[in-house]
């Protein structure tokens, strides 16, 4: 007796195929029929052995998913000639997109996967931002596609932020003169630190809206210009040591910020 069979045939993966023919098969006496997975054909030969494969049981039949449009059409027109039943489980709602939407398919294989890895990429990025945040473990320093360096209240970690959401891996570490920076910071290369500055004037106004908003008096000593002019005495030595890029954030946006960066990292050019 002929087993059932299912050929998936895709010129991707083949794990949309597969799903929906598992999906269907479940609906018939729980699914015991045999799904045969061909994934990544690229060409006529590629679906010639499956067509050879399916001819040969009459109890056969191909689900695909192929959007490179010559193949499909090679795949319909052997199916036809040898009588196998091929099921096309991409093209009816491709259809109905081209009609409803007024849009083009790019008949693209493996833009599915694609974006999964953008996205799966993007959420490693940000957890990387938050484990590495404010210098609490050094050792993403070394692992960071960019590190940023700066005093507090200079954007390091919206930066992180805004730099992991397009999937740079990025730790920051703040410069205090009371702390030693880590050894890491001295070993990676100048070209992915980018040092952080601001002016006294508006370090000044940020760090006293912040204790505003913590309940704080504005006069503590995080606060005070002689506190900030020696965090920032300090960092531009730090800097200056590192060899790293500066930018000045006084009076740009996060994004604005962001875009500079890139840019240094492209060019490798300096810019305050």
């Amino acid at each position: 007796m002929e087993k059932e069979v299912v050929y998936v045939v895709s010129d991707s993966v083949g794990e949309t195929a597969e799903f929906v023919v598992k999906a269907v098969a479940t609906q018939f006496n729980g699914g015991s029929v045999d799904i045969r997975r061909n994934s990544y054909v690229e060409d006529a030969e590629d679906i010639e052995d499956v067509i050879v494969l399916a001819s040969q049981n009459n109890k056969s039949v191909i689900a695909y998913t192929i959007v490179v449009s010559h193949l499909k059409e090679y795949l319909d027109r052997r199916a036809a000639e040898e009588g196998i039943l091929a099921v096309d489980l991409l093209n009816p709602l491709m259809n109905a997109f081209e009609q409803k939407f007024h849009k083009e398919p790019n008949h693209q294989p493996g833009l599915m996967r694609k974006l999964d890895e953008e996205y799966f990429r993007k959420i490693e990025a940000i957890e990387f931002a938050v484990k590495y945040d404010d210098g609490r473990d050094p050792r993403g320093i070394i692992r960071s596609d960019i590190v940023l360096i700066g005093v507090s209240r200079t954007s390091k970690t919206p930066l992180s932020m805004y730099l992991a959401h397009k999937r740079y891996k990025v730790a920051n570490v703040p410069l205090v003169p009371e702390v030693t920076p880590p050894d890491e910071l001295f070993k990676v290369s100048r070209n992915k630190c980018i040092g952080l500055i601001i002016s006294p004037d508006k370090l000044n106004e940020i760090r006293k809206e912040r204790l505003r908003a913590l309940g704080l008096t504005a006069q503590a000593n995080y606060a005070s210009f002689e506190r900030i002019l020696e965090e920032l005495d300090y960092a531009e030595k730090i800097m200056k040591r590192v060899g790293c890029p500066v930018i000045n954030v006084s009076n740009k946006a996060v994004e604005e910020t962001a875009s500079l960066i890139l840019d240094l990292l492209k060019s490798g050019r300096r810019i305050t």
